[in-house]
């Protein structure tokens, strides 16, 4: 998928490095994506094989990670970017990095799952944890979309989720201790549960940031730790 960002150089082999990072990173996203499609399904359905499927698939994106890295420092060293082309080679170094721990939370979950899967926990905590997965796999596929499309209005949405899936954690929290207090048995496989629900928080998190480098390289402005409220009016100051 092509990006459009409006930038041509005298030198069509710059524009052909950045435009193969910027699919390469897309490339990763989905590979990424699928892996935490495969692990939500491993956990909810109990099939165990796509927990594997995803731990085996794992090296392959720590690789693609390096891969990126390096051809972001390459361009640095070499190009010397200055302006969009250096907040977006900035914006993907920060955005793999946290696709990278997607996966990372994502093979958490699978292990998890086998786990939980031999434990035969309560069916009814899947309820929460499927609603708080798909609610987070939702956010990794529109930061994404942000992303291919540098589209700040998409990345301002998709960032404006993330206080929900706080809020389904902390409910879920409520409703896992409530299994452990009413059966001593129930605390192991609940405490599995507990960190599978926080590993998918943990991934909305990261897919906000994504949102965040989207915003950086279109604006210009930085608005990591700040409210969606003063993100809409930076983006607002910034375009009048």
């Amino acid at each position: 998928m092509t990006i459009s960002v409006g930038t041509q150089h005298i030198s069509k082999q710059f524009d052909n490095e950045l435009e193969n990072i910027r699919e390469r990173v897309l490339a990763m996203g989905g590979m990424v994506e699928q892996q935490l499609i495969n692990a939500i399904k491993a956990l909810t359905e109990s099939e165990v094989e796509f927990a594997q499927l995803v731990i085996r698939n794992e090296p392959q994106v720590n690789a693609l990670e390096v891969s990126i890295d390096e051809d972001c420092t390459k361009i640095l060293a070499r190009r010397q970017p200055a302006a969009g082309d250096l907040r977006l080679v900035m914006a993907v170094i920060k955005t793999i990095t946290d696709l990278e721990r997607i996966g990372d939370e994502s093979e958490k979950i699978a292990k998890m799952a086998i786990d939980l899967v031999e434990k035969q926990g309560p069916k009814s905590y899947y309820v929460g944890i499927s609603a708080l997965g798909n609610h987070a796999r939702k956010m990794v596929n529109g930061s994404l979309d942000a992303f291919a499309r540098m589209d700040t209005q998409t990345a301002l949405q998709v960032a404006s989720e993330e206080p929900k899936s706080d809020e389904m954690y902390v409910a879920m929290l409520r409703q896992l201790i409530t299994y452990m207090m009413e059966d001593p048995r129930n605390i192991s496989g609940t405490i599995d549960a507990v960190w599978t629900a926080r590993a998918l928080e943990r991934i909305a998190d990261h897919a906000r940031n994504i949102c965040e480098y989207v915003i950086y390289f279109v604006e210009g402005k930085d608005v990591r730790h700040i409210s969606i409220e003063q993100m809409e009016k930076e983006i607002s100051e910034n375009k009048k």
